[in-house]
């Protein structure tokens, strides 16, 4: 355990009300994975993490690897919660979802686009390396793949400035985007940029990694938000965000299994409405999953369930817990700085 574990143990114990009570058997329970990912996606090529095990059922705790100790709080308290409470009831029982397009070449573009049985694409652009010519070509490929009816947005993950941002939207727009999701990186770059462009924008870093994820609205930076249920300490504190920014929510994925993309279908299952199509397709993405049943898109949506952990699955996929037990340890310290939903 690292050090400074038990004080974190303790003190989450006071703060965290009945799973606290549970976290030195739940970080007891934790088992690690990592999964290579065919395609690198946001420059990782193997999906690491831990699951825990709890009265509720599994959890999962993947934050990547750049996340210190206190943002790494909110993943854990997201696993605790699905661990030890579960989730609200749902008011639907299937989720539409996009597919996810990484940042490859238009044919292949085309391909993931053409076989996913979605009618929405998310389309990964700006990865570093490639030129503003590449993105285009790929999204071209995507709206040509889902023809004139089908939902196309891109996701930029914040490495425009507004002046790009700009000139790249206004590019791309001839294909019909949905919205363009976190364009630029801060709050005043969003803002300004939405008086520029009739493209809608979603915030999607700016919720799950800012001190304050309302800050967003009173900026008026964004016309959606993305929540993501891992970094925002779990499916209840997600509505509640939800519910206090008043914009409308796109359910995003974190790049989870399937114990992690449950989470995600659980938030959008609970929400009053649901206008646009979740980012929760993102099974594609891995190679292997930790369930016997994984979570994968079937005609555009996914079912509202909870798939069990497969022993067997698990196994093909684990790794030495030690070094994820140190880092729960280390985040359980920030456990009683987290918001609770």
């Amino acid at each position: 355990m690292a050090a400074g574990g038990t004080t974190g143990h303790q003190a989450a114990a006071q703060l965290t009300g009945q799973a606290s009570d549970q976290l030195d058997e739940l970080l007891g329970s934790l088992r690690a994975f990592a999964i290579p990912m065919p395609t690198k996606f946001r420059g990782v090529t193997v999906r690491e993490g831990a699951l825990l095990a709890g009265p509720a059922g599994w959890g999962e705790f993947s934050p990547f690897a750049d996340y210190g100790p206190r943002e790494a709080a909110r993943w854990l308290a997201s696993a605790i919660e699905a661990a030890t409470s579960g989730w609200p009831a749902p008011v639907r029982d299937r989720v539409p979802v996009n597919v996810t397009v990484p940042a490859v070449g238009p044919e292949r573009a085309h391909q993931i686009a053409a076989s996913s049985g979605c009618r929405t694409a998310k389309v990964k652009v700006a990865e570093p390396g490639q030129a503003d010519a590449d993105d285009i070509a790929r999204v071209e490929a995507v709206r040509a793949a889902l023809g004139p009816h089908g939902r196309v947005r891109v996701d930029v993950n914040g490495h425009w400035d507004v002046a790009h941002a700009t000139r790249m939207l206004a590019e791309l727009d001839r294909f019909g985007l949905e919205y363009a999701e976190q364009p630029c990186a801060t709050l005043d770059e969003l803002a300004d940029l939405r008086r520029r462009t009739p493209v809608p924008l979603a915030a999607d870093e700016s919720i799950r990694r800012a001190e304050d994820p309302l800050r967003v609205r009173a900026a008026g930076a964004a016309d959606i938000v993305v929540l993501k249920v891992q970094p925002l300490g779990g499916v209840r504190p997600a509505l509640r965000i939800a519910e206090a920014c008043g914009l409308p929510v796109v359910v995003s994925s974190a790049v989870d299994t399937s114990v992690g993309l449950a989470a995600g279908v659980a938030l959008a299952a609970a929400l009053p409405e649901l206008p646009y199509a979740c980012g929760l397709g993102t099974m594609s993405l891995l190679s292997g999953d930790v369930t016997a049943e994984p979570l994968a898109a079937e005609d555009g949506a996914l079912p509202v369930r909870r798939p069990a952990v497969d022993p067997a699955a698990l196994a093909r996929y684990e790794v030495d817990p030690g070094p994820w037990r140190d880092r729960a340890a280390a985040a359980a310290r920030y456990l009683g700085e987290v918001p609770r939903g």
